[in-house]
């Protein structure tokens, strides 16, 4: 069985959500997560919200050390000679002023990986600010097109930024720091921060920009809500309804299942002794389709046609519950889903089928969404504040 990152130490200094969710990545892929935390209280996610902590700091070790005290650094420092990766998520300078920063570990252990997340990197003139998912959207231009037309900026309750634009691409760049650093002998210090990543994110609205010298009107972009076949309806129920029919072969399966299906079928052509002309000749199959492909050559065309339809297609979604219409449509190559709660999601049957969703004493939590043949990931319990003291106290002993 291919042990993935078995091995791998990583030492985290890092709290609240961002960094725990990286290292939490690195741990289900079979790292050691050594989390370092303050002995008077540790991790603020203990008292601000006790089960997040359980659910991002799962099947790592707690280790308590105070790297304001002299024996606090020393021994932090000793556990670097012997770590990969030293993640922490401070803002810039507070390492060096505890005497922990990236040259200092750096001469201890040449091939460390020093990895840094923050809100807006360790340069430029915000650099020290402090922030939080919101701010680093807000700045990336993403909370302006979220949203519907004509109303304010809408908040996600999924954290964009942090998670997305900051732990995942930091996870990505340790794993990369440390290919290199096996290869050359020589770490590097990983700088990530979330306002990057989350601008690094806006492929689609950058895509509009080219095209039309700027950004859309939030809730008028193509994947926005401009479209009538992209786009959330609501249904008789009072739940909502996924249309993602975006390709013009989808979007004509999806009209034709929600519309009598007499508007569809082909009038019989007269017969006659005049010569055909090419007015008389059949369409060509999925002549639809390629009408709908050139109307979307022409955007603004297409959002002005589409008005009607997306109406017709109001009034005809009401008369059917969401679970009527998903139940119609799942198998008919629409790309219709719907719109599930959290609880409807975790219980989802393809969720299910994945095995994504596991047990815990406390609730629901999920397993790595990674899926591997000839792999496997790993999970655990969230530790208690110094719980794995006594292990390190042992190791301490033994290098005396």
């Amino acid at each position: 069985m291919n042990p993935l990152l078995d091995g791998l130490k990583v030492l985290d200094l890092s709290r609240l959500l961002p960094g725990p969710f990286c290292s939490l990545s690195l741990a289900q892929l079979g790292a050691d997560v050594i989390k370092i935390e303050e002995p008077d209280g540790g991790d603020y996610a203990r008292e601000l919200s006790p089960e997040l902590f359980d659910i991002v700091n799962r099947g790592k070790q707690s280790l308590t050390l105070d790297l304001r005290q002299a024996d606090g650094g020393a021994r932090f420092k000793q556990l670097v000679e012997t770590a990969d990766v030293v993640l922490e998520s401070f803002r810039p300078g507070v390492m060096d002023k505890l005497g922990c920063g990236y040259d200092t570990l750096k001469a201890i252990n040449p091939k460390l990986v020093y990895a840094s997340l923050t809100g807006y990197g360790q340069t430029g003139p915000y650099a020290d600010r402090p922030g939080h998912d919101l701010n680093y959207l807000g700045y990336a231009g993403v909370l302006d097109q979220t949203g519907l037309a004509g109303k304010r900026p809408a908040m996600s309750n999924v954290q964009i930024a942090d998670l997305a634009g900051g732990a995942q691409n930091c996870t990505i760049g340790i794993l990369a720091a440390v290919m290199g650093a096996r290869q050359s002998g020589e770490g590097c210090w990983v700088d990530v921060a979330m306002l990057d990543g989350a601008l690094a994110l806006q492929s689609m609205a950058l895509a509009t920009h080219h095209q039309h010298g700027s950004s859309q009107p939030r809730g008028k972009d193509m994947l926005t809500g401009a479209l009538a076949n992209y786009n959330v309806y609501r249904c008789r129920d009072g739940k909502y309804l996924a249309v993602g029919s975006l390709e013009p072969k989808f979007f004509m399966a999806f009209l034709k299942e929600i519309t009598p299906a007499f508007l569809w079928k082909k009038k019989k052509k007269k017969t006659g002794n005049a010569s055909s002309s090419t007015a008389d000749k059949p369409k060509p199959a999925g002549s639809g389709n390629d009408a709908l492909t050139r109307l979307a050559a022409d955007p603004k065309k297409l959002r002005r046609l589409m008005i009607p339809v997306r109406w017709a297609i109001q009034l005809i979604l009401l008369t059917r519950t969401r679970d009527q219409w998903d139940a119609r449509l799942a198998h008919k190559d629409t790309c219709v889903s719907g719109i599930l709660t959290l609880e409807e999601a975790l219980a989802n049957e393809q969720v299910q089928a994945r095995g994504l969703v596991t047990d815990s004493q406390k609730g629901p939590v999920l397993r790595s969404p990674i899926r591997f043949v000839g792999a496997q990931t790993r999970d655990g319990k969230s530790p208690s504040l110094g719980e794995h003291n006594p292990l390190f106290a042992d190791q301490n002993k033994r290098r005396a």
